[in-house]
């Protein structure tokens, strides 16, 4: 059952299996979160993106903020990702897309006349509180690390 999470609300906690461990939502509380949602590992949109989270990392740390990427493929695979394209964020690996479902994002797609099920690509800021702060749907790649980055900074 797929929920919908609305600004305010408090953000589901999950623990999901990381290539070196595994993260938990709700151990970061007292930091802004960024959670982004995203299709699959090493395909274009989706390396762009963990690449430009990647970039601005330092940025991130400086606000005190923790990114968290989050797609249905196995730890395992992130962490081939995560080599090949020496990314610094963490990705958690929501295999059975409980996590996703929980946030909304897993949903009916289409490609060349085909549906399936997947993930949309999403990013949820969690406030200190540990509440949703902002939500961004159907993310467009470009321009969006900046937009959430900006975002983590009004948060100040």
């Amino acid at each position: 059952m797929t929920e919908i999470v609305d600004l305010g609300a408090p953000a589901p906690d999950f623990t999901l299996a990381t290539d070196t461990g595994s993260v938990t939502l709700s151990a970061q509380t007292g930091k802004p979160v960024v959670v982004y949602f995203y299709p699959k590992d090493d395909t274009p949109g989706c390396t762009k993106e963990a690449i430009g989270f990647s970039c601005a990392k330092d940025e991130f740390d400086a606000l005190g903020a923790v990114i968290i990427g989050i797609s249905t493929d196995t730890a395992a695979k992130h962490g081939k990702f995560r080599s090949k394209h020496e990314l610094k964020v963490e990705l958690g690996a929501d295999e059975d897309h409980s996590v996703a479902d929980r946030y909304g994002v897993w949903v009916e797609k289409s490609n060349y006349g085909k549906t399936y099920m997947g993930i949309e690509r999403s990013t949820f800021l969690v406030g200190r509180d540990g509440k949703i702060a902002r939500v961004w749907r159907k993310v467009k790649v470009d321009g969006h690390v900046e937009a959430v980055l900006q975002a983590v900074k009004e948060l100040a």
